[in-house]
């Protein structure tokens, strides 16, 4: 396989791992106030995440940035939490009315907590990629085909999520509020056993 090739598999394997479970039950968290229909809303949230994790990728996997490996893995649970928490905040009567507040306010809010998390994991995701790399100083190619390879398992993820509200919404007429408190509470149970571990 061409360099390309490889590491664009390498970063959708990243993704659609069990070992990556951080990265997964944040795109849970992530995902968890939304149904099928709002997949527009999804997908300006996914951007946003992309945005910022491809910027602190790019920088700490070039050397530009410096990474303490440790705070960064400490750090990410904690996104983890603060998400599930706040969708577990907005969950109820809310989730049923229109918003009071001016529609850009509802996007811009969540898109930027996303950047600014997706800051966070993207200098999680260049400690994975420096030890693929070794001692390779400018890995160009290898690093957007690695973040095009982290999307593309992105997406399938969030695609899942979605299908699975879907399913159990729909076909089981589950209320939503149940569904978004279920989901993140097992988003923020999942972030606190990791934040524990890491302590151990």
């Amino acid at each position: 396989m061409s360099v390309f090739t490889t590491y664009l598999e390498l970063g959708f394997r990243h993704i659609c791992s069990w070992q990556a479970t951080d990265h997964l039950t944040f795109l849970l968290a992530l995902c968890a106030p939304y149904v099928l229909a709002d997949w527009r809303r999804v997908l300006a949230l996914v951007t946003s995440f992309t945005v910022g994790h491809s910027l602190t990728l790019a920088l700490a996997t070039l050397g530009l940035v410096q990474v303490n490996a440790p705070v960064v893995e400490a750090l990410i649970p904690v996104t983890i939490m603060l998400t599930a928490l706040l969708d577990m905040w907005r969950a109820g009567p809310a989730l049923a009315r229109r918003p009071a507040r001016p529609a850009s306010i509802i996007w811009a809010a969540p898109n930027a907590l996303a950047v600014a998390f997706g800051l966070i994991h993207g200098l999680g995701f260049s400690t994975y990629l420096r030890e693929l790399l070794g001692t390779q100083s400018r890995p160009v190619v290898e690093l957007l085909s690695f973040n095009l390879g982290v999307e593309l398992g992105q997406l399938l993820v969030v695609s899942a999520i979605l299908l699975l509200g879907f399913i159990v919404l729909r076909g089981f007429r589950v209320a939503r509020r149940d569904w978004v408190l279920v989901t993140s509470g097992a988003a923020l149970g999942v972030a606190a056993l990791l934040l524990l571990q890491l302590r151990k």
